[in-house]
């Protein structure tokens, strides 16, 4: 399958500043890399530690040799080890970034195979002609009540802590993160963002842009869009992946 991908991050209609941070890189017609991480830790830190996180990743993508990765999953766990290593150290020798983190979501996608890895609250979707899934699994407070079956996927949305998270990059010496597998078929996309869009927009208005809201490389900026109209009072971010 060939591989189109698109890309979008804005401040938002209340903060001050971006901490959100992404990358993404189509390396061949079928081969493909995108990440999403959302700093944590003050005005200053949390960016520092986004823009740390993406950085660090990338040059651990350098490090590998040309081609396809031999261990897909290995890879994505190395580019975290790198970045939650990185991101550790400067906030354990720079007073101003003292207790910054950061999200991350992964991709690395080859043909039809797509390995996905998460840390945090930042999300990846999965949408095709059946529907959209939830891919990741969120690492906060209202998601484990969810789970436990002591809140619904409806009352997590605007309940008061939805934005306390339980794992974060960088705030340990080591990071654990969550990996998940898909496979694709053509005309799948692959959706990453920030919980600055997952929070103002639902499920169904993503699928909905993606698949019929007009061309398929101007949905980054119509989803934006709804977020803005909807007061974003967070940065939003969100990086998709079109699989034809």
């Amino acid at each position: 399958m060939m591989i189109k991908a698109w890309g979008i991050t804005d401040r938002g209609c209340v903060r001050q500043q971006n901490q959100d941070a992404y990358y993404l890189d189509v390396l061949s017609g079928n081969l493909a890399v995108g990440l999403v991480c959302d700093g944590m830790g003050g005005a200053r830190a949390g960016n520092i530690a986004s823009m740390l996180a993406v950085e660090s990743f990338v040059e651990a993508l350098k490090q590998l040799p040309p081609g396809t990765p031999d261990d897909p999953e290995a890879f994505l766990r190395q580019g975290a080890e790198c970045a939650n290593e990185a991101v550790y150290r400067r906030a354990r020798t720079d007073p101003d970034c003292r207790g910054m983190g950061t999200t991350m979501v992964a991709v690395l996608t080859e043909e039809k195979e797509a390995y996905l890895l998460n840390i945090g609250d930042s999300r990846a979707y999965l949408i095709s002609s059946v529907g959209i899934e939830k891919v990741t699994r969120d690492h906060s407070l209202v998601e484990d009540m969810v789970r436990r079956g002591d809140l619904t996927p409806e009352q997590a949305r605007s309940h008061p802590q939805k934005n306390l998270i339980t794992r974060a990059l960088g705030t340990e010496e080591h990071v654990r993160a969550d990996l998940f597998h898909r496979t694709l078929e053509p005309g799948d996309h692959l959706l990453l963002c920030s919980d600055g869009l997952s929070n103002v927009v639902s499920d169904q208005e993503m699928l909905y842009e993606v698949l019929h809201g007009g061309e398929v490389e101007g949905a980054c900026r119509r989803l934006l869009d709804i977020a803005l109209s909807r007061g974003a009072p967070d940065n939003v971010t969100c990086v998709l992946f079109q699989y034809e």
